[in-house]
C-alpha cells in the first residue's frame, strides 16, 4: 500500500537508508512497497537486491519535484519503466531545468499526482498510465470533491519519510540546513508533515475501508510492477560485452597484440613465458574479460599516441597479458606474481586495473573515454555528515557565532560546562552523522556498460562535465559494472615535465630512456639513495614514514623496495607485523615464529602478510575457503563491504574451518586480527611493484639531474613538502634562486644552467589575468626596458604593479624598490583598469625628484613571506634571537641516548593516536645547516607543548636510535621568535 517511500538518499530531507526502510515494512507487515526518492535513484539497485532477504516485493521509482515541491510520483512497471524515469530525470539534471508541472506519457511507467496537486492543476483529464494519489490525511477533503468519483483514478498515495519524532527533528535540521537558514526560519512549504508515517497494512486500509476501489486501484498498480535485476554470485557482467562487434573478433585481436607485444617485453622469451601467456589468454577468454583488457588497451595505445605518460597498477599487474599490452610495466615472471589468484575460474569480475596519468592529461583521457565508447558515466561517490561538518552546520542553524562554532566542531569544550542550545548542536549532530549530504564523484571510476546506464541509475551532470551515475563503485559491482580506474598523478607530470627541462638546460644528457626500468634497478647511485632514504621529491617514497623505513630497511634493491611500498600502508604498522617484518629482515631467523603454513605461504616476506595476495593465501590454504570466498573475504576488510552479510559469513567460516584444522585458539584470533587490521590497506603485489617503477623513474632523475627534476616537482604542485623545502633541497645541489622578474620569468618556474627564476605563479597576489597579459606582450613586443615602459604597455591597477615591484620584478631597472613605488603611486590612476584593451597613446609621465633609499636584506625577507609564504634565506635568518648553539643532525650519533639541544625548523608533522585513545605527533625538522631529523613527542610532550605550525623551535629531548635510524624524544620544545617585521618597526634596519 505504500507507493512513495523516502530514505535518507532523499538528500537533505530523508533521514533512514534503505534497509532501514525494508526493516520498518517487515515490522508493520508490509510485504509490497516503493521506493520513491526525490529527484534521486541512488538506493534503487541496493533496495531491490536486499527487498528479497525481507521476502517484500520491491517497486522503484521517483518522487519528481521543484524545489521540493511535489510535482508527481514514478513508478516503474518494470525494466524500461524505470530507464524511462531515469532518462526523464537525468536530462533535467543535465540541462539544469526545473520538471514539467504536468509529466510526459510514459509506456511503461505510472504516474501519480498527488491530491493537493491535482487540485492546484485544475487536471480533470487522466490518461491511462495516470493516477491520483490520495494520502491518510486527504481522506477528509476527499470525501467533499468531485474526483471521488473518478472511481478507476484513485490510490494510495501515504508518503512515508519517518518513523519517530526523532527521525522529524532530524528531517528539520537537514533541511534548515539545505535551505540555509536558522531553525527557527524553516518555511512549512520545505519541510515534510509528521503524518507521513509508515503503519501496518491492515491498519491503512482501514483507513480506506469506505473507498475499497482505492484499496483495488492500489493492489492493481503494484500487481503490474516488476523489476529484476540479476544479484547472483555468477551473474553476467553488464559491461560493455566486446571491443569489436564480436567475442571471435575480440579473441583473435588480443591474441594478435600480444603476438605483436612480445618481442618488447621479452626479447628471447623462454617456455615459462610462453606457457604463461598461453594459461592466461585461454582463461582470459573463458572468463570473458577479453573486451575488458581490450578497452583499457586502447585507452593506453591513445595515450601512447598523444605522448602521455601513465602507469598501469592494481591487481592487473599480475597478468602478462597486460604487460605485454603495455598496460602495466610490471614484470609478473620476474617478480613471480600469481595471475590465479585474482582471476581464476571462481572469480566473476574482472582484473582491477588502475591507470595513473599526468594530473594534466587526465582530463583528455577522460574525454577521449567518453567520445570512444558507448554508455559511459563516472562512477558516483556520496559524501556524508562527520562529526566537524554536522556540528558546523547546525551551528549556524541555530544561530550560533563563528568562534563557538569553531570551538565545538574542534572538540574544544567540557560538554557539562554547555548551556542549553550547544548541548542541542552536539545532541542533534549524533542524529545527522553518516547520513549523505550530496553526491559527489568518485576519484577515479569510470564505467563503460553494455546498455545505457539509465536502465540502473539516473546520472547527474557535475562540474566536471561528464554525466555521473547516482550510486557508488560498491552498488556497481553487485549490479555486475565494474569500473575502470583513470586516476591522476603529479609523479607523473613530475617526470615528464624533468625531462623536457633537460632536454633544454643540458641537451647533451638527455638521450636517456626513461622506461629502461632493468637499468636502473641494477644501477648503484639510485639504489644508495634508497638505501640512504635520500629521496626527497621522489614519488611515493619522500615523506617522513617511509624514508624511516628505508633507513631501518637499509633497502638498496628493487624488491625491497616493491615490500617497503606495502609495508607502509596503515593496515600492516596496525597490526604490529611491519616492526617485526623489519626485524626478519636483519635476523631472517626469526621467521621461525610464525607457523610453517605462514613460513611456506610468504616465504619471500619471512612469513608476514604484506600484500593483498596474502589474505588470499591465508584464506585459502590456511583456513581452507575456497577462491571465490576467499576474495569475498579480501574485498570485505575495507569500506561498506564489511557489515555486509556475506562479508560476516565467511569471517565466520574462517574462524570455524581453522578451529577444524585443528589450530589453536590464540592462533586462530592472531592470524585472523592480521588479516582483519590490513588487508583493507594492503597492496596487491603488482600494485606495489607499478609504484616501485614510478619511484625508479623519479629517483633516476634525482640522481643525476636533480635541479631539472625539482623545479619540475615545484611546477606540478610540489610533493609531500612545501615549496621552499624544494627549493632548500636545490640550494643543497647548488642552485642560485631569484626572485620573479618581468623580463626573465614565465608563469612558471624555469631552470637555466643552475639559476631557477622563479615564476609568476608563485606571487599568491598576483591575478592569473595580469601575468598572462604581462607574458603575452612580452612575447609579441620584447622585453620591458622600465617602470614607464611597462606602465604603457599593460593595463595595471596600483595594487598589482605594487605586488610585483615588492618583490624585485623591476630590479633590472637598478631602481630601489621605494623610489619605484613612488613613481608607480605617482604615476596610475586610481581609474579602474580596462584588461581587454591596450592604453592606445603613450601618457607624458612626470619626473619627480626622489630622496635615495635603502632596502634592507631582512625586508626582503618580509616581502617574499608576504609575497610567497616564505623567505629565500630561511627563517632563521629572522630569528628574533640568533640560535644559542650549532648543533646539527649529523651530529646525532654522537648523542646517542643523551640529551641534546638542538633547533630546528618544521617542514612535517604527522599527528597520531595511541592505543588508549592519547595523541601524540612526529615531527620532521631542517637544521641550521640545512639537514633533516626527526622527533617523537609522546602524548604527555604533546598535550603540554602542541606542535603545530611551521616555525623555528629550540628542542630538548634525548636521542635513540631503532634499527639505525636516529630520532630525538622530546623533552621540552620552545617555538621562537622573528624580529619585529622592518617594514613596520620604527628602527632602522641596515643589515
Amino acid at each position: 500500500m505504500y507507493l512513495n517511500c523516502h530514505s535518507y538518499y532523499s538528500l537533505r530531507f530523508g533521514t533512514f537508508s534503505e534497509i532501514d526502510l525494508l526493516e520498518l515494512a517487515k515490522k508493520n507487515q508490509i510485504d509490497s512497497l516503493a521506493l520513491t526518492d526525490i529527484n534521486n535513484t541512488s538506493a534503487c539497485p541496493n533496495f531491490i537486491r536486499k527487498a528479497k532477504d525481507y521476502k517484500i516485493k520491491p517497486i522503484v521509482g521517483i518522487d519528481f519535484r521543484n524545489n521540493h515541491q511535489p510535482l508527481y510520483v514514478g513508478l516503474a512497471k518494470n525494466n524500461e519503466g524505470f530507464k524511462e524515469l531515469n532518462d526523464f530525470l537525468s536530462y533535467h539534471l543535465h540541462k539544469k531545468l526545473n520538471l514539467p508541472e504536468i509529466a510526459p506519457s510514459f509506456h511503461n511507467a505510472y504516474i501519480i499526482y498527488p491530491f493537493k496537486q491535482v487540485i492546484a492543476l485544475e487536471k480533470t483529464k487522466f490518461l491511462e498510465h495516470e493516477y491520483i494519489g490520495i494520502s491518510i490525511k486527504d481522506i477528509p477533503q476527499l470525501r467533499l470533491s468531485i474526483l471521488k468519483y473518478i472511481e478507476k483514478k484513485l490510490v494510495i498515495l501515504q508518503p512515508v519519510t519517518f518513523r519517530t519524532k526523532k527521525d522529524f527533528n532530524a528531517h528539520r535540521l537537514l533541511r534548515a540546513i539545505d535551505n540555509n537558514t536558522l531553525l527557527s526560519h524553516l518555511l512549512e512549504n520545505q519541510q515534510a508533515c509528521f503524518s507521513e508515517k509508515m503503519i501496518p497494512n491492515n491498519e491503512i486500509k482501514n483507513e480506506f475501508s469506505e473507498f475499497d476501489f482505492i484499496i483495488k486501484n492500489t493492489e492493481d498498480i503494484i500487481n503490474e510492477c516488476t523489476i529484476n535485476f540479476d544479484f547472483s554470485k555468477n551473474k553476467p557482467s553488464l559491461n560493455q560485452k566486446t571491443y569489436t562487434g564480436s567475442i571471435e573478433e575480440d579473441n583473435k585481436f588480443l591474441k594478435k597484440l600480444c603476438k605483436q607485444g612480445l618481442p618488447y617485453r621479452y626479447k628471447n622469451p623462454d617456455k615459462k613465458v610462453y606457457d604463461r601467456l598461453e594459461k592466461e589468454l585461454a582463461l582470459i577468454i573463458k572468463m570473458n574479460f577479453v573486451s575488458y583488457f581490450l578497452i583499457n588497451w586502447r585507452i593506453i595505445s591513445y595515450a601512447q599516441e598523444k605522448g602521455y605518460y601513465y602507469v598501469g597498477r592494481g591487481s592487473g599487474a599480475n597478468s602478462i597479458v597486460a604487460y605485454i599490452l603495455r598496460i602495466t610495466d610490471v614484470d609478473p615472471i620476474e617478480l613471480d606474481l600469481y595471475f590465479e589468484r585474482f582471476i581464476n575460474s571462481h572469480r566473476t569480475s574482472p582484473p582491477d586495473f588502475d591507470i595513473d596519468f599526468s594530473w594534466r592529461d587526465r582530463q583528455d583521457i577522460t574525454r577521449f573515454i567518453f567520445e570512444e565508447f558507448n554508455n559511459v558515466a563516472l562512477m558516483g561517490a556520496y559524501v556524508t555528515f562527520h562529526y566537524k561538518g554536522a556540528v558546523r552546520e547546525l551551528g549556524k542553524v541555530f544561530g550560533l557565532p563563528k568562534f563557538e562554532i569553531d570551538k565545538l566542531s574542534e572538540g574544544n569544550y567540557d560538554y557539562n560546562s554547555l548551556d542549553h542550545l550547544h548541548k542541542l548542536v552536539i545532541i542533534y549532530s549524533q542524529l545527522i552523522q553518516g547520513i549523505p549530504n550530496y553526491i559527489s564523484v568518485h576519484s577515479s571510476g569510470i564505467v563503460i556498460s553494455e546498455k545505457s546506464l539509465h536502465y540502473y541509475s539516473a546520472t547527474n551532470l557535475p562540474p566536471k562535465g561528464f554525466p555521473t551515475v547516482q550510486f557508488d563503485m560498491i552498488i556497481a559491482e553487485d549490479l555486475g559494472l565494474y569500473k575502470f580506474d583513470i586516476l591522476g598523478q603529479r609523479g607523473l607530470a613530475k617526470i615528464k615535465e624533468a625531462i623536457s627541462i633537460i632536454q633544454y638546460n643540458q641537451p647533451e644528457k638527455a638521450n636517456f630512456d626513461i622506461h629502461d626500468i632493468k637499468k636502473f634497478k641494477k644501477d648503484p647511485n639510485i639504489n644508495r639513495l634508497i638505501k640512504e632514504a635520500k629521496c626527497l621529491a621522489c614519488f611515493y617514497v619522500e615523506s617522513p614514514a617511509m624514508r624511516m623505513l628505508l633507513s631501518k630497511l637499509k633497502t638498496d634493491n628493487y624488491l625491497g623496495l616493491v615490500a617497503a611500498s606495502s609495508i607502509i600502508r596503515p593496515g600492516v604498522a596496525k597490526s604490529g607485523m611491519m616492526r617485526e617484518y623489519i626485524l626478519r629482515v636483519h635476523d631472517p631467523k626469526r621467521k621461525k615464529n610464525s607457523h610453517p603454513i605462514m613460513q611456506e605461504l610468504m616465504n619471500e616476506t619471512y612469513g608476514i602478510m604484506v600484500y593483498q595476495e596474502d589474505v588470499i593465501k591465508v584464506a585459502h590454504l590456511f583456513a581452507k575457503l575456497t577462491l571465490d570466498e576467499a576474495d569475498v573475504l579480501r574485498r570485505g576488510m575495507s569500506g561498506k563491504f564489511r557489515s555486509r552479510k556475506e562479508f560476516k559469513e565467511v569471517q565466520n567460516k574462517f574462524i570455524r574451518n581453522c578451529r577444524n584444522e585443528g589450530y589453536d585458539e590464540k592462533l586462530i584470533f592472531e592470524i585472523w586480527n592480521q588479516v582483519a587490521s590490513f588487508a583493507g590497506y594492503a597492496f596487491p603485489k603488482g600494485h606495489s611493484a607499478s609504484y616501485a617503477v614510478e619511484s625508479y623513474q623519479s629517483l633516476f632523475l634525482k640522481a643525476y639531474f636533480p635541479l631539472e627534476y625539482l623545479v619540475a616537482t615545484l611546477n606540478n604542485g610540489g610533493g609531500f613538502y612545501r615549496p621552499e623545502v624544494y627549493l632548500h633541497e636545490a640550494k643543497l645541489y647548488g642552485a642560485s634562486i631569484l626572485t620573479p622578474c618581468i623580463n626573465t620569468s614565465k608563469y612558471e618556474h624555469i631552470l637555466h644552467g643552475k639559476t631557477i627564476y622563479l615564476g609568476l605563479s608563485i606571487l599568491r597576489n598576483l591575478d592569473h589575468k595580469t601575468s598572462e597579459l604581462i607574458l603575452a606582450e612580452r612575447n609579441q613586443n620584447g622585453l620591458y626596458i622600465s617602470l614607464d615602459n611597462f606602465i604603457d604597455r599593460i593595463p595595471i591597477g596600483i595594487e598589482q604593479i605594487s605586488i610585483l615591484i615588492k618583490i624585485d620584478a623591476f630590479a633590472f631597472t637598478k631602481k630601489n624598490k621605494h623610489e619605484l613605488l613612488w613613481e608607480a603611486h605617482f604615476k596610475l590612476s586610481a581609474t579602474s583598469i580596462d584588461y581587454t584593451q591596450p592604453p592606445l597613446f603613450k601618457e607624458k609621465r612626470t619626473e619627480y625628484k626622489l630622496p635615495d633609499f635603502k632596502t634592507s636584506r631582512l625586508e626582503n625577507a618580509f616581502e617574499q613571506i608576504e609575497s610567497f609564504g616564505f623567505p629565500l634565506c630561511g627563517y632563521y635568518e629572522i630569528m628574533a634571537s640568533k640560535p644559542l648553539n650549532k648543533r646539527r643532525a649529523s651530529e646525532l650519533r654522537y648523542y646517542l641516548n643523551k640529551k641534546i639541544d638542538i633547533y630546528g625548523y618544521l617542514i612535517a608533522m604527522k599527528n597520531t593516536g595511541t592505543s588508549n585513545g592519547k595523541r601524540m605527533a612526529f615531527g620532521t625538522f631542517l637544521d641550521q645547516f640545512g639537514d633533516v631529523f626527526d622527533t617523537v613527542l609522546f602524548p604527555g610532550v604533546q598535550a603540554k607543548y602542541k606542535l603545530r605550525h611551521k616555525g623555528v623551535y629550540r628542542m630538548y629531548g634525548t636521542v635513540v636510535e631503532e634499527f639505525g635510524f636516529l630520532s630525538i624524544e622530546i623533552i621540552n620544545i620552545v617555538k621562537q621568535d622573528y624580529i619585529q617585521d622592518p617594514r613596520y618597526s620604527d628602527t632602522i634596519c641596515t643589515d
